[in-house]
């Protein structure tokens, strides 16, 4: 009978440290799971920047023709052409917008993740989305210069020789700049991943 009672307290000892083991790993994981937030956060906001970047993107080629356009002294051409980018560039000031809450989810939770090296991660992260944002910023008002220097011409106001390719040449900069943070964004994230699959 006393064999009996000490193999059951065995039993009963083991079953415990197994649902202690088990209990104390769920809080473990809970402790380190992402919140849902910053999850649904970091997705949209990968999709509305992909979309900026891709819209942006675009322009290069538009670009290059009111170039030519304006070395033909064919205004009208050119400055439809820039009317189009500039009606194409206030959507993507929605999407900025829209990108800027996303950022905004983002950095309101990053509190919440305990890692310390996952948080420096995702910060790196809003920190190139918040660049990319003012980038697109930098990227509307040069295309609005480049407006005011067609009309500025097509009005018969003199204006010095290359100002359009100078500032086709600048807009092709920040639309290389917003790949870029775009770019940075989402390698900031893949080591946030790694990070937190190494937890």
């Amino acid at each position: 009978m006393s064999k009996f009672s000490r193999r059951t307290k065995i039993i009963a000892a083991f079953i415990i440290l197994v649902a202690l083991g088990y209990g104390l790993a769920i809080f473990w994981q809970s402790q380190n799971k992402v919140p849902a937030d910053f999850t649904a956060a970091r997705l949209q906001g990968a999709i509305i920047a992909q979309t900026i970047v891709n819209t942006s993107n675009q322009s290069t080629a538009a670009l290059e023709q009111i170039n030519k356009y304006d070395q033909q002294g064919n205004y009208t051409a050119a400055l439809a052409s820039t009317t189009d980018l500039i009606n194409q560039s206030a959507g993507l000031r929605d999407e900025a917008v829209q990108l800027s809450a996303q950022v905004s989810q983002m950095t309101k939770d990053l509190s919440s993740i305990n890692s310390g090296a996952a948080q420096q991660a995702a910060l790196e992260s809003i920190s190139s989305r918040l660049a990319l944002i003012n980038e697109l910023i930098t990227y509307s008002n040069d295309l609005d210069r480049l407006l005011t220097v067609l009309q500025a011409r097509f009005s018969g106001t003199l204006e010095p020789n290359g100002v359009v390719q100078g500032l086709v040449n600048q807009i092709n900069t920040d639309v290389n700049a917003i790949n870029n943070f775009n770019a940075q964004a989402g390698q900031a994230m893949d080591k946030f991943d790694s990070i937190e699959k190494g937890n």
